[in-house]
């Protein structure tokens, strides 16, 4: 379901490593984490155990889940933190963490398998099957999984606005949001959208003819061995973690879920790490799909101009110093999950964390991903990055002192800063003092809208991450402070 920009490509998201910390009492890692594999040489243990627990420490996230696959095998799975804060429960291995949009792929295979049966074709319009959505004739089910189809995104934000809070059910959304005019021509842009998804999912039950879940766990999850995956529509209560979120760099507090309905084929998926590194050695290996529907699915997507998009069908693609990699970020109310997977040098990374806009999956997996393979590079910024940023600082100043002009915001963010935010961003944020540094670091259009991530530095040397979505016209409809990742 819902997950940030910021995690959405390894290239990006490798590029945009920052040095960060935040000067606050954050819940510090734990010490002592629970391990159930270790084969890595001695030395890289300590250095992978050290990077974990520093972008714990700096970020202040209660649990992080980590496994690592290394030389085709799983070589490390480990839990580090707190599963719950009270009464504490130690994070392990074993637990379920939700993962998120990574769930994506699983929706794909599920497709691709329909394919080799002859059952249908991605290049199929979605008005076979729904001819009642805008421009369906026009879309395929290659625009869909690629995100190049032009229907809005449903679900773009960080945090839970009150819409996600009542029933609903993946008809009713792709009803709602697919009907709407496109945000652009087919196959000429890439944006992200979850909307897609969905689409996709109902196209999976009426070509199978069976329910959604039943096909992706018979076809997909039980010939991978993933035993352990459970349905977060009608299995969340198996979650052994608690979700939480903090206002900017306040206290921690148990996360508002989604309520039944809004989990489905963009996000349906939970299961613990090990779970999730063996369907990255099944990617390394191909063993599920046909050699043609892996390289569909790895090839980034062709746009009508001729310019290529860095998605394929479900994954990322990219590169890290010349080793190709595929990727994918995913968020739901109360988790943060990233996986990376260098199917060349038979390498992957997958952190599970149980904090919502928490960018310490990434960053963990970005620093055991240089560890592995190599360093990162430099982000580019946009043209406009001035002007954003000087409207982010005097936003931002205005919440340090627990001040909001609640005309620069949407409905959803303006439900989102109620008093208890305004308080904890007053809080948090006013003994850092003036705002010494805001610097664009990112940006992207999604869900018909610009996403910017920003670093920040305070006057007494402390540091911050501020994720930021604005509509046409302006208004913010996402402000978020985080404690600092790498």
């Amino acid at each position: 379901m819902r997950r940030s920009v910021r995690s959405t490509f390894i290239a990006r998201s490798l590029r945009c490593a920052l040095v960060l910390s935040a000067a606050l009492t954050l819940p510090a890692a734990a010490q002592e984490p629970v391990v159930s594999a270790d084969s890595l040489p001695s030395a890289l243990s300590a250095k992978v155990r050290a990077a974990i627990t520093d972008v714990m420490h700096r970020t202040g996230v209660p649990s992080a889940s980590v496994g690592i696959v290394r030389n085709g095998h799983v070589a490390y799975v480990a839990a580090f933190g707190a599963a719950r804060l009270s009464p504490p429960m130690p994070a392990t291995p074993a637990m379920h963490y939700a993962i998120g949009s990574i769930s994506k792929q699983f929706t794909v295979a599920a497709v691709m398998l329909l394919q080799q049966e002859g059952k249908l074709s991605i290049d199929d319009p979605v008005s076979r099957w729904f001819p009642e959505l805008t421009r369906a004739n026009e879309v395929t089910l290659r625009n869909l999984m690629s995100h190049t189809s032009g229907y809005e995104d449903y679900a773009p934000q960080d945090y839970t606005i009150p819409a996600w809070t009542h029933p609903s059910s993946a008809e009713k959304i792709v009803h709602e949001w697919a009907t709407k005019p496109l945000d652009f021509d087919p196959g000429t842009q890439y944006q992200y959208s979850n909307t897609n998804f969905n689409i996709v999912g109902l196209i999976v039950q009426k070509a199978s003819g069976q329910p959604f879940w039943t096909f992706l766990k018979s076809r997909v999850l039980d010939p991978v061995g993933l035993s352990g995956a459970i349905d977060l529509d009608t299995q969340h209560n198996l979650l052994e973690p608690t979700g939480y979120f903090r206002h900017a760099l306040g206290p921690l507090r148990p996360a508002l879920m989604e309520a039944p309905g809004w989990y489905f084929a963009d996000g349906e998926l939970a299961m613990p790490v090990g779970d999730l590194l063996r369907w990255d050695v099944s990617v390394m290996n191909k063993t599920l799909l046909s050699p043609a529907s892996y390289a569909a699915m790895e090839a980034p997507t062709r746009l009508k101009d001729g310019l290529y998009s860095n998605y394929g069908l479900g994954v990322s693609v990219g590169a890290l110093d010349g080793h190709r990699a595929f990727s994918h970020g995913g968020e739901v109310g109360g988790f943060v999950a990233s996986n990376t997977v260098f199917p060349d040098d038979k390498i992957a990374v997958a952190v599970l964390t149980n904090q919502e806009a928490s960018p310490a999956a990434g960053a963990i997996g970005r620093a055991l991903s240089q560890l592995l393979i190599a360093p990162p590079t430099t982000a580019a910024v946009s043209d406009d990055a001035a002007s954003a940023e000087q409207l982010a600082r005097t936003v931002l100043a205005g919440l340090q002192h627990g001040k909001i002009d609640r005309s620069q915001f949407t409905a959803n963010a303006n439900f989102y800063f109620d008093a208890a935010a305004l308080a904890d961003y007053a809080s948090s944020l006013g003994p850092l003092g003036a705002i010494k540094m805001l610097r664009q670091t990112s940006t992207a259009l999604r869900g018909g809208m610009t996403y910017r991530g920003f670093a920040v530095q305070f006057a007494n040397g402390s540091t911050a991450t501020l994720s930021t979505y604005t509509v046409p016209g302006g208004k913010y409809e996402q402000f978020l402070v985080e404690p600092g990742g790498m």
